[in-house]
């Protein structure tokens, strides 16, 4: 076996310096934790996260989870992460939709739409966020009737205390038909997996969305007429002051919702334009040869090139939707910052706090980012081979 050769000499200087760099940068931060701890001890503060399981003592304005003042920091902390998730996942929904429309439009045939697309991206992306939300709050607020006065769209009731929207009521049993739903959309990939590789042996195109929608949909129906589970729909009713029934979403949820949606809508917008613009236009020539209208070009030849073009810029933007959900505290959303803030004031744990947070949203921004650079990964690969 040979002996592997020994590194150059440039490579081996670059070795030593970042091993010193390293090194210089551990030294610091440990300088720094000791110099923090010092004068915690000083100021006759003992660093720690027992506390985590004392008694919280204070109520939040909504939570997806029980949750009472006689809980822990540690419940109400997972409280108002939930609420974090929930309203970033909202978000992420309703800005990607805005952003591939608005880019579709944005490079459409009608000038109108493009004035409209450009003049929506303007606005959004010159105008502070923080801004933007308390004009929606306000807006919201005095001019959105009272419960009693509530617009009615049919089941669905806004007031300018919250949206109400019509829900099923719950049963146990609903578990099968929603575990259902994982096993529907694993037969719906495998569906789509046989039918390309048929279809790359053979030449005749197998359909994939009738099916894979028929799998997802009818294998809850059927476990739901399986299993006679009960399907008991609750409407939202006036009760007194307020709507009973259905689900409540409040108004800070509503408009923060709203508001991230529309702000990184914008901004994905200008990304998806980008990545449309980005494909060669002899591809759109060639297309049209061919006797493919634009809405097929789009889908068959466009789309899937912008796909692999825009992912690590959505992935910033998504990145960057996350973390902006701290602005929910503005206009008093029980939000990971604003849950995390209340502890502060009243354990006096700022640094113990900060520590957790930071991790949290972390995890979180790790976790988006991550997803998305295996998918973009799997597109390089799939292109590679193909």
């Amino acid at each position: 076996m040979i002996p592997p050769s020994p590194p150059p000499p440039e490579r081996r200087r670059f070795r030593v310096w970042d091993a010193a760099a390293a090194i210089i940068l551990l030294g610091l931060a440990a300088l720094l934790v000791r110099n923090i701890l010092l004068n915690m001890q000083d100021a006759g503060l003992h660093p720690g996260f027992a506390f985590l399981f004392d008694e919280a003592g204070f109520d939040v304005s909504e939570s997806l989870i029980p949750y009472s003042p006689d809980d822990s920091y540690a419940r109400v902390i997972l409280t108002g992460l939930i609420n974090t998730i929930v309203l970033a996942a909202v978000s992420l929904c309703l800005a990607t939709v805005l952003g591939i429309v608005g880019g579709l439009v944005s490079v459409g045939p009608s000038s109108a739409g493009r004035v409209l697309a450009s003049g929506y991206v303007e606005l959004f992306r010159n105008l502070p966020k923080i801004l933007v939300l308390l004009v929606f709050f306000v807006v919201a607020v005095n001019g959105l009737p009272p419960v009693r006065e509530a617009v009615s769209l049919g089941p669905v009731q806004i007031s300018n205390r919250a949206l109400y929207l019509p829900a099923l009521e719950w049963h146990p049993m609903l578990w099968i038909p929603i575990l259902s739903l994982p096993l529907g959309a694993v037969l719906a990939l495998a569906w789509r997996r046989w039918a390309m590789a048929r279809f790359a042996q053979t030449g005749r195109p197998v359909p994939i969305a009738p099916v894979a929608i028929g799998l997802l949909a009818g294998l809850p129906g059927i476990a739901i007429l399986l299993f006679d589970v009960p399907i008991i729909p609750s409407v939202p009713e006036v009760q007194g002051f307020d709507f009973e029934g259905g689900i409540r979403l409040s108004l800070q949820f509503a408009v923060m919702a709203a508001m991230l949606g529309l702000y990184h809508g914008a901004q994905i917008t200008e990304v998806v334009r980008g990545g449309i613009q980005s494909v060669p236009h002899g591809q759109f020539e060639a297309a049209h040869a061919l006797g493919l209208d634009r809405l097929r070009t789009m889908r068959l030849i466009v789309l899937p090139q912008v796909l692999r073009i825009v992912i690590p810029p959505m992935n910033n933007q998504y990145v960057n939707l996350i973390k902006n959900t701290s602005v929910g505290i503005a206009v008093g959303y029980s939000d990971l910052m604003s849950v995390v803030g209340t502890v502060i004031n009243q354990t006096f744990r700022p640094l113990e706090m900060m520590l957790v947070t930071m991790g949290l949203y972390l995890i979180l921004c790790l976790a988006v980012t991550s997803l998305l650079n295996r998918w973009n990964a799997a597109l390089r690969r799939r292109e590679a081979t193909s």
